[in-house]
């Protein structure tokens, strides 16, 4: 009984994370896909800056609704057994998994950082304080949303440990702010070469679609070369034959004589000019 709560936990919410919100009000109530626009990731703070303020409390709405719910389903699943919180955290990191890799939307979908920061309110109002209180401090002191988010995601297994969780959940929690942290990594690289964008209230509704990958130019027909003309036979000089001769034997008297002259027309007696 145990093992099918576990997995109706996981595969439940899985599905309810692939549910993003940022793709379907983009699609919805713009016509358009936010993962073509932008940074190309389909999480709040690209729609904003893609669309402006107007849909994101429908994108909020939708995440913090599947978080809600994938969490509170896993700890009344998991609470008969007396592991209410370890059910929370399995049903958290599937959540974010379905939120990263959505089975709806060929699996790309976004950073789970809106999706994991309201599970992490409904795990434990501490943690989600904590977490929120990191990722809070970061944008204000740098404007990178990225890097408050991946510092978000470095103190909930922190917070985790710190109010007494057991080892199976401080595992899951690790996992959960792993998967946070490792869907950075583009960030982490830009914000180490200086090249990370900061976040600007005043840039909502100013990113431009992304340009289509260019694809490689056809190569020109090449133009068939005429075959060049095989070379034309030269005519047979005629032989001049005598009486009673075949072509033939004309040929080979012919020859004869031609090795003869040549051997004539060598001196065989020509002395060299020392011995003069």
């Amino acid at each position: 009984m145990l093992t099918f709560c576990l997995l109706i936990i996981a595969v439940v919410a899985y599905l309810l994370g692939g549910v993003n919100g940022a793709i379907i009000t983009s699609r919805y109530l713009y016509k358009k896909d936010i993962r073509r626009f932008g940074s190309g990731n389909a999480g709040l703070t690209n729609f904003y800056r893609v669309f402006g303020k107007k849909g994101t409390i429908i994108v909020i709405a939708v995440d913090a609704l599947k978080a809600i719910i994938s969490v509170a389903l896993g700890g009344l699943l998991m609470k008969p057994f007396g592991a209410a919180v370890t059910g929370k955290l399995m049903a958290m990191f599937f959540a974010m998994l379905g939120h990263a890799f959505p089975v709806y939307y060929g699996f790309h979908g976004g950073k789970t950082v809106l999706c994991g920061g309201f599970c992490a309110l409904m795990l434990d109002w501490r943690v989600g304080l904590l977490c929120w209180a990191a990722f809070a401090i970061a944008v204000i002191a740098t404007r990178y949303v990225s890097l408050g988010s991946i510092c978000a995601g470095i103190v909930l297994p922190l917070g985790v440990i710190i109010f007494g969780g057991d080892k199976i959940e401080n595992i899951l929690a690790v996992m959960c702010g792993v998967l946070l942290v490792g869907m950075h990594w583009q960030n982490i690289l830009r914000l180490l070469v200086g090249k990370e964008n900061k976040f600007s209230f005043s840039s909502g509704g100013s990113a431009k679609e992304r340009p289509a990958r260019p694809q490689r130019p056809e190569p020109e027909p090449t133009r068939q070369s005429r075959p060049e003309p095989a070379p034309r036979p030269r005519p047979a000089r005629p032989v001049q034959t005598e009486p009673g001769e075949t072509e033939a034997e004309a040929r080979e008297r012919q020859l004869a004589d031609s090795i003869r002259r040549k051997i004539s027309s060598i001196n065989w007696y020509e002395e060299d000019d020392e011995n003069e």
